[in-house]
């Protein structure tokens, strides 16, 4: 499962692990471009009943993120109530299915009854009105389905928030046919690509050449600048920079724009929306493959954390021009969350 690990020490090195799939700016994006191809629709007016006044699905993407700490601002009673009334909310965002396949199976190992296409099926059939105790066991509002929705098509998207990797004990990257075989002893679990950790100041000199240059990041006082990047981390929101910078926008709203000004090619989904985030998972997990494309591990590392846990970490190794690729996929699957969150809302409510 894609527990963060804590903030953990590599030759001395302290690494920052990021809260949020996509990183708020890739997650207001996703909400953004929806916001703008739903206006005007029944959708629309579905959406503006369900949340605050003035409130948008780009306002609202980032709010499963925010419940998780302070880091958005002191917690609202909402935000309280829906916590304690969820105490798996974590393991909403993502599923764990090996990269190397294909298909996402229920029950099949990597995947939880907890995990991103449960919990998405789950809201969906509450916003379609089927609010059962077999349909919404965890009684959902249709307030927060909304938010899951759309907070989770951006996740969903995100190839390490579906396709994982699995390794041995050299960093050789295997496929566990079953949940019993992943036992941290022989099959070991990166945690979602958290504990593949990047050479920070490598992926900075790649990126020079290749990435248009971006706003200076402010040094926080007694924090010291992290040696290393976890590579789930860079996936968050590194691509997310590098893919702003590349079509010079700055801000979520002006990402979504020139996305639709693009007039991109998404794929359709087919069949009741409740069956679209198996379609959304196995169309992520064709992308993951492209993600680990040339990546390489090295041997593994035991690490003990602040609570005295035993962990793993391998140092990652990635092609001379990843950042290249790798934001042109974040951009493209960005894209994609967006237009299907719109092309779900206006098939629940047409």
């Amino acid at each position: 499962m894609k527990k963060i690990a804590c903030v953990v020490a590599l030759a001395g090195a302290f690494v920052s692990l990021d809260a949020a799939a996509w990183g708020t700016d890739g997650h207001r994006a996703v909400g953004a471009i929806a916001d703008k191809l739903i206006k005007g629709t029944h959708a629309e007016a579905q959406v503006k009943a369900l949340l605050l006044p003035g409130g948008s699905l780009e306002a609202v993407s980032t709010w499963p993120d925010c419940v998780k700490g302070n880091w958005c601002g002191p917690q609202t009673p909402e935000m309280i109530e829906y916590v304690n009334a969820n105490p798996k909310h974590s393991e909403y965002h993502y599923t764990d299915v090996p990269f190397q396949l294909d298909h996402y199976h229920d029950g099949a190992a990597g995947t939880a009854d907890d995990d991103i296409v449960q919990t998405l099926k789950e809201a969906i059939a509450v916003l379609q009105g089927k609010d059962t105790p077999a349909t919404n066991p965890h009684k959902f509002t249709k307030r927060q389905a909304l938010i899951l929705v759309t907070h989770l098509a951006g996740d969903i998207v995100q190839p390490l928030h579906v396709g994982a990797a699995f390794v041995d004990k050299d960093g050789k990257f295997i496929v566990p046919k079953t949940k019993a075989e992943i036992d941290e002893t022989v099959v070991f679990d990166s945690r979602g690509g958290n504990n593949f950790l990047m050479d920070d100041a490598k992926i900075e000199q790649m990126s020079a050449n290749l990435i248009p240059p971006g706003e200076p990041t402010p040094a926080k006082p007694g924090v010291p600048k992290a040696l290393t990047k976890p590579f789930h981390s860079y996936w968050d929101s590194t691509t997310v920079d590098y893919a702003f910078r590349r079509i010079r926008t700055k801000t979520p709203e002006q990402f979504a724009q020139a996305a639709i000004d693009g007039k991109p090619n998404v794929a359709q989904n087919s069949g009741d929306p409740v069956t679209w985030p198996y379609q959304w998972a196995d169309d992520t997990l064709a992308v993951s493959k492209i993600a680990f494309a040339g990546v390489t591990a090295g041997k593994i590392v035991p690490q003990v954390s602040k609570k005295g846990e035993t962990y793993y970490t391998w140092t990652l190794e990635v092609p001379a021009d990843y950042p290249v690729p790798s934001s042109a996929l974040a951009k493209t699957q960005m894209i994609k969350g967006g237009y299907n969150l719109a092309a779900l809302l206006k098939a629940i409510w047409p």
